[in-house]
């Protein structure tokens, strides 16, 4: 038991990956527009087919529930949900920051920041430490040189995700360690959704939502203002 397809839709980047018991089996990803809506169900027939499972062969479904991309955040979870309630099988949700955070180990003292692009210079972020304890919540912060000053004087700081090169152009801090790794991928749910597994923490089908932590607003066209992007 423990066979978990893995869906990863947050950023730009479409990412399916399916897991036995935590352990990578395949991995399939595509970083192009329109790829969540167009080509999603593609990668997770792709990722069953070259792992040789059926769907009915799968133990449970995982999902990145955000924050991130409201598009892509809307797409993935609703295409989670509706294979796990068609197919009868649990589903699991992952703190997206926390899935970016587990691609690298913290020794003690060491702390990993998660940072997510929220367009200008805002991020999604959350700090972590020693085996993922959660040390501040998920928050939306606008960034400046004294950015997570409080933990960047007391040892190394590891930032990682798709907002690094935005977050190094400001933080100057010598205790702030970059990580290139692409981080915003769904190899990063496998542990942490069979931990779930494993513990029987499901998500409720019918009232699971992603968590956008902003809300939604929609850009009008200044030339015709009944137009929406």
């Amino acid at each position: 038991m423990g066979k978990i397809l893995s869906i990863e839709t947050s950023t730009s980047v479409c990412s399916v990956a399916v897991h036995n018991a935590g352990n990578l089996t395949c991995l399939k990803e595509l970083n192009e527009s329109g790829a969540h809506a167009e080509k999603l169900m593609g990668l997770i027939d792709l990722v069953l087919s070259e792992s040789g499972l059926s769907y009915n062969g799968l133990d449970a479904i995982a999902v990145s529930e955000g924050p991130g991309s409201y598009t892509g955040l809307r797409i993935g979870v609703s295409t989670a949900k509706g294979l796990a309630f068609a197919l009868g099988k649990p589903l699991i949700g992952i703190n997206t920051l926390q899935a970016i955070a587990s691609g690298h180990t913290y020794a003690q003292g060491e702390v990993g920041i998660a940072v997510l692009d929220a367009r200008r210079m805002e991020v999604f972020s959350q700090v972590f430490g020693e085996n993922l304890a959660e040390l501040s919540s998920i928050e939306s912060v606008v960034l400046d040189e004294f950015a997570y000053q409080d933990f960047l004087e007391n040892g190394k700081v590891y930032f990682s995700g798709d907002a690094v090169s935005k977050v190094r152009s400001v933080i100057m801090h010598q205790n702030a360690v970059f990580l290139e790794t692409p981080g915003v991928s769904a190899k990063n749910l496998g542990k942490l959704a069979y931990a779930k597994f494993s513990e029987k923490s499901f998500e409720d089908i019918a009232y699971f939502v992603p968590n956008y932590l902003k809300e939604f607003k929609a850009l009008h066209s200044k030339k015709n203002p009944l137009l929406s992007l």
